[in-house]
């Protein structure tokens, strides 16, 4: 193995040979080695995707969240009842299997293109961590890179802490730091929308079951500075044209933070409370707002949210996110969009709203943390 490759396989905090790392040393080698052969040249030399991270064992667990919640001078004992959720897991998170999974196939999608270009991977909160990854490219000769995020919709902490993250990296690095230009948000391409229509579409059949959309909470303030609630509005309105006659609702889950501060509502556990009273003994769950399922769907969604059903004898069923195995329509969708910016390429999207602005503006998506909040 080259000096690169060592490098990459530093970069993911774990041995080169455990089996957890050797999809992405093997995507992040042929990054180091294959620069100079591309398929396709371009103005744009490198993909380099850019996702929130997780813990890979127990140990990492605390470390991880101290990551997550840096400046808050939580203590340590609190951060490990936080964590508890984990335990149930082996302290592992599943999102960092599916950017591995996400990386290889993306990989694999590009060249069968002929649009070959390495494709890196960094994180926010923990290995590989972003500024390592970042680091890595300006080592490889990178100059230019495309972000890919693993989140579709426009919000603080889904678009522009991600941008934030990519800048903060690159002042880290210095000089040397690629340029890095992240793509749209793709809440509407067919490759998202389309991947839950489908599975909606198994899990309802013929029936009219009434459906509960959901997605992660965000502050009220936060809410309404930015276009996240409407966009999430759009794509439930476009899944559940699968199932014309159901009921659906937008909900929400995974809120976090001191109770005096207001949140989107309602909480799906309360609005399956509501159903209940109702008399409602099945409802089926699309997680619209996540890419993959990743431990906000398999911790709040399928224990807690399938515990309080338990409870109120409704039979729950949760349709897949289409970036967990993945679907290779969401992979191809992350090549439209790359392409987009390659080439100029058509726009594709579903919903009737607005086209964002790209670059982002320098003022959009705010925290609301000035408002009060």
């Amino acid at each position: 193995m080259d000096t690169r490759a060592r490098r990459t396989g530093r970069q993911t905090a774990l041995h080169p040979e455990d089996p957890r790392t050797l999809a992405t040393t093997s995507v992040q080698t042929k990054a180091a080695t294959t620069l100079g052969s591309l398929a396709t040249v371009t103005d744009f030399d490198a993909v380099v995707i850019v996702s929130f991270g997780g813990p890979e064992g127990p140990d990492d667990v605390v470390p991880f969240l101290r990551n997550v919640t840096r400046g808050r001078d939580i203590p340590d004992e609190r951060l490990a009842v936080v964590g508890a959720h984990y335990s149930h897991f082996d302290g592992v998170s599943p999102l960092n299997e599916q950017c591995r999974r996400l990386q290889v196939a993306l990989d694999e999608d590009l060249r069968a293109s002929g649009h070959g270009l390495p494709i890196y991977w960094g994180n926010r909160n923990w290995h590989p961590h972003l500024a390592a990854t970042v680091q890595q490219m300006a080592d490889d000769g990178i100059t230019r890179a495309l972000a890919v995020a693993t989140s579709a919709y426009s919000s603080h902490s889904g678009c522009r802490q991600y941008l934030d993250d990519i800048a903060t990296a690159r002042a880290a690095v210095g000089p040397s730091a690629p340029v890095i230009e992240k793509i749209r948000p793709y809440f509407d391409h067919p490759g998202f929308v389309d991947p839950f229509r489908d599975g909606l579409s198994r899990a309802v059949g013929n029936r009219a079951v009434p459906l509960v959309f959901t997605a992660h909470s965000i502050p009220t303030a936060m809410a309404q500075r930015c276009d996240y609630e409407q966009q999430l509005r759009a794509v439930a309105a476009l899944v559940a044209e699968v199932s014309p006659d159901a009921r659906w609702d937008l909900v929400w889950q995974s809120r976090s933070g001191p109770p005096r501060v207001p949140w989107l509502e309602p909480d799906i556990n309360d609005h399956l409370r509501s159903l209940s009273r109702e008399g409602v003994s099945e409802a089926i769950v699309v997680p619209i707002g996540f890419v993959s399922d990743h431990m906000e769907v398999v911790w709040d969604l399928d224990t807690e949210a399938v515990a309080t059903a338990n409870e109120l004898g409704i039979a729950l069923t949760r349709v897949e996110t289409p970036g967990t195995l993945p679907d290779p329509r969401f992979v191809a969708m992350w090549r439209d969009l790359i392409l987009e910016r390659i080439d100029d390429g058509p726009r594709r999207a579903l919903s009737a709203l607005a086209e964002r602005p790209l670059p982002c503006a320098q003022d959009c998506c705010p925290s609301g943390r000035d408002s009060g909040h």
